[in-house]
């Protein structure tokens, strides 16, 4: 094991000092603005070109324009990060063709180095058909326009045609991310299970997952499937030797829970702007699925992309559930969460153990960073923003237990995502805190969590 961990810190640190000196400059992004490919969904997705796109600011003053070239691509670089009003001039797009979505117009914020996507879908104008009184229905763009939902993670409208596809569109999109989160809330709550420790540094290991995935996917060129595999097998790695050479020894010397809690804030800076030194702080993307057209299911439109993942998300959770629950790991987990020195009495090895759980949750943080980059791309400060609904989660459904993590991030994403339809989309995270400060008051314990007699 000792040869294994000297020879995987080696290979990260190669990993990481060719990409550093190598692809950093490919990686950065001078410039903030905006980007998109316009392509008409309806003849095998061939580029639509000389359209133009032009950026607003909120008051109406317009910063620039562009037209899309031959590839149907468009770019518009602005001086300032704000908010901006990202529109299609329709009058230029050909006559055979119309934005499907209904939404000719986005407002979109973009930060300082950073490059946001404004997607509009372009497909064949559907014919009117006369209403039964004789008059001109509404085109299907117009049917929509009241009904589309801008989805709060990735940018994109999602559409339908009655009010119950909207709810439906909105609650499917709040068990996506809720799955997103609950892969990063079982690890966290498994290590403070074992451990004791309140671990901030956790969602900087979904970040260096999703980083990790995206230098070898652009950095190498290989399948984002096969980097992604890749990069959960280094975070694996990445958790073990954390405690192995980190964290262990600390527990050997006997630090106390409270000075390694203070400790892993100032592990999370480093593996934050660590992350930050070698990606720069823009948004990055992988090289696949960056733009997919939606799956209409009849009740509601969603991105194929979405449905791989939670498909990979639900396995992967199912599989770590089974395993606590029939594996002598799982056994040998839980005994070490219930009582320490007891699991020690009975001949179970409690470090190894712990560092097992660690390899697991560094796993399963990474496969989070990787579903989330997906959908929002990489940031050096991606992991930082979950933790917050990670530490949400894991408290809601009951701190140190795998099963109430799920159930809580289910309830955080879900709520979430229909606080959007009553307030902006950045008032969501109150209304996921208001949530847990509820259930708290009630009970303390979270909703599978035990009682605990203090003093």
């Amino acid at each position: 094991m000792r040869r294994f961990a000297v020879l995987f810190g080696a290979a990260v640190a190669s990993v990481f000092l060719v990409l550093g000196l190598g692809g950093s400059a490919a990686w950065a992004a001078e410039d903030q603005g905006f980007q998109g490919t316009l392509i008409n969904s309806a003849a095998n997705n061939e580029p639509v070109s000389g359209v133009t796109v032009t950026v607003s600011t909120d008051s109406g003053e317009e910063v620039g324009s562009a037209e899309s070239d031959d590839e149907g691509k468009w770019k518009v670089v602005v001086d300032e990060p704000g908010t901006y009003v990202i529109e299609i001039d329709e009058s230029t797009i050909p006559d055979d063709l119309v934005v499907t979505n209904g939404r000719p117009k986005h407002t979109i914020e973009v930060d300082a180095g950073q490059m946001r996507p404004a997607l509009f879908p372009l497909g064949d104008k559907p014919q009117d058909k006369p209403s039964d009184d004789g008059s001109d229905s509404k085109s299907q763009g117009e049917e929509k326009d009241d009904n589309c939902v801008s989805d709060p993670e990735t940018g994109e409208d999602i559409c339908s045609n009655s009010v119950v596809n909207r709810w439906v569109s909105v609650i499917y999109n709040g068990v996506h991310f809720g799955l997103i989160i609950a892969l990063a809330a079982m690890g966290l709550s498994l290590i403070y299970g074992t451990m004791g420790l309140t671990n901030f540094s956790h969602g900087e290991l979904v970040t260096i997952g999703a980083a990790l995935a995206y230098m070898i996917n652009v950095g190498f060129g290989l399948p984002l499937i096969l980097s992604g595999a890749l990069a959960i097998a280094l975070s694996a790695g990445f958790g073990w030797v954390q405690d192995k050479y980190f964290w262990g020894r600390l527990r050997q010397r006997n630090v106390s829970l409270v000075t390694m809690m203070i400790i892993s804030i100032g592990v999370a800076l480093s593996m934050r702007y660590g992350v930050s030194y070698f990606m720069g702080s823009n948004t990055e993307r992988f090289s696949e699925y960056v733009r997919q057209t939606p799956w209409d299911l009849g009740f509601m439109q969603v991105v194929p992309r979405k449905i791989f993942v939670d498909i990979a998300s639900l396995v992967l959770i199912i599989a770590v559930a089974l395993a606590l629950k029939y594996t002598r790991f799982g056994k040998a987990v839980r005994a070490v969460a219930d009582n320490q020195s007891l699991a020690a009495a009975s001949g179970i090895d409690v470090d190894r153990v712990i560092r097992w759980v660690w390899t697991v949750g560094g796993a399963l943080a990474a496969m989070a960073g990787i579903a989330l980059a997906i959908d929002q791309g990489v940031k050096y400060e991606m992991g930082l923003k979950l933790l917050l609904l990670i530490f949400a989660a894991v408290i809601l459904g009951g701190i140190g237990t795998a099963f109430g993590a799920l159930i809580g991030s289910l309830i955080i994403g879900v709520f979430m995502q229909i606080t959007t339809i009553f307030v902006e989309s950045e008032m969501k995270y109150v209304g996921a805190l208001l949530v847990l400060i509820i259930v708290l008051i009630f009970r303390p314990q979270g909703l599978l969590g035990r009682r605990e007699r203090v003093g």
